[in-house]
């Protein structure tokens, strides 16, 4: 029990700094691209985290840039999909993964799951709905927010194989987050080269002011070198189903930091909605004290 609730604090923390990143993303989002804003954070990350390569193991190696590609897709779908439809929108799809991952470990790994956390799951999606809620029709940025919701929910059932296939010899997270780290860099290094203007880009850094740079630092440091171990460090210990559960709790954190840092508001459906996902955080999280056994 204490293992657990150790892992679960970790991805609560993970899940608060993923919702403060709303600002930085949204400032930098006016000065660079979705390629841009991810090969500078992971190459930030890979400053603290390079040196870590000394003395991997072969299968940190594999199951750290297999998950990082996984990790890649996600977040530049889900940038790109942001460039096409509301952050509202974005935010509701994205949160998803609260559904998507539990009916994709039914579907593909034939698991089974208890009525609570069914239960745990409908209060979540029904409190995104509130939070969320708009008539605008399904769109192109839509799609894309939900594949890159897809990849994320393979990528949190990754993490859970990863930690199972690795029991007698656990897998560091810090190297994980290396590996990762890596892979996310050249992925998006990879993608910008292939538009064939080489590194012309790089010219637009000399234009970035010191709000961006700091925004920057925070997105490579503690929401890239922080959270991806402590995630892979917390997945060790909570299964792929209740972590998707504390997972859902980002949009809850992005309202909250959007209210006290941009002045925006929720209302009270919004309202509504946020305490609806916490409860089925605490819900999903609840297990009946065991009978008292009465001795003679």
């Amino acid at each position: 029990m204490r293992r657990e609730r150790f892992g679960l604090l970790a991805l609560l923390l993970v899940t608060m700094v993923w919702g403060t990143t709303f600002p930085a993303m949204k400032l930098l989002s006016s000065q660079l691209d979705a390629l841009q804003i991810i090969w500078l954070r992971f190459a930030i990350a890979l400053v603290v985290l390079g040196p870590l390569w000394w003395g991997m193991r072969r299968s940190e190696r594999l199951w750290g840039c297999a998950l990082g590609l996984l990790l890649f897709l996600a977040f530049w779908l889900q940038i790109e999909g942001l460039a096409r439809t509301s952050s509202n929108r974005n935010a509701f799809v994205t949160g998803l993964n609260v559904l998507v991952v539990p009916l994709l470990a039914m579907l593909v790994l034939k698991r089974r799951y208890g009525w609570q956390l069914w239960a745990a799951c409908a209060m979540a999606c029904v409190g995104m709905v509130l939070m969320f809620h708009e008539d605008e029709p399904w769109n192109l940025g839509d799609s894309l927010t939900l594949a890159s919701t897809l990849f994320y929910a393979i990528y949190i059932l990754a993490l859970e194989e990863c930690a199972r296939r690795n029991m007698v010899l656990p897998l560091r997270s810090t190297r994980m987050a290396a590996a990762q780290a890596t892979m996310m860099c050249l992925a998006s290094m990879a993608l910008l080269l292939a538009r064939g203007t080489g590194v012309a880009w790089l010219g637009a850094l000399a234009h970035l002011g010191g709000s961006a740079w700091m925004a920057l630092l925070y997105l490579g440091l503690l929401a890239s070198v922080v959270v991806v171990t402590l995630q892979a460090w917390g997945q060790q210990r909570v299964d792929a189903m209740r972590s998707a559960i504390i997972f859902g709790l980002e949009p809850v954190f992005a309202a909250l930091t959007a209210w006290a840092l941009l002045g925006e508001r929720l209302g009270w459906a919004g309202l509504s909605g946020a305490s609806l996902v916490v409860a089925a955080l605490i819900f999903s999280q609840w297990r009946p004290a065991a009978p008292a056994t009465i001795t003679a």
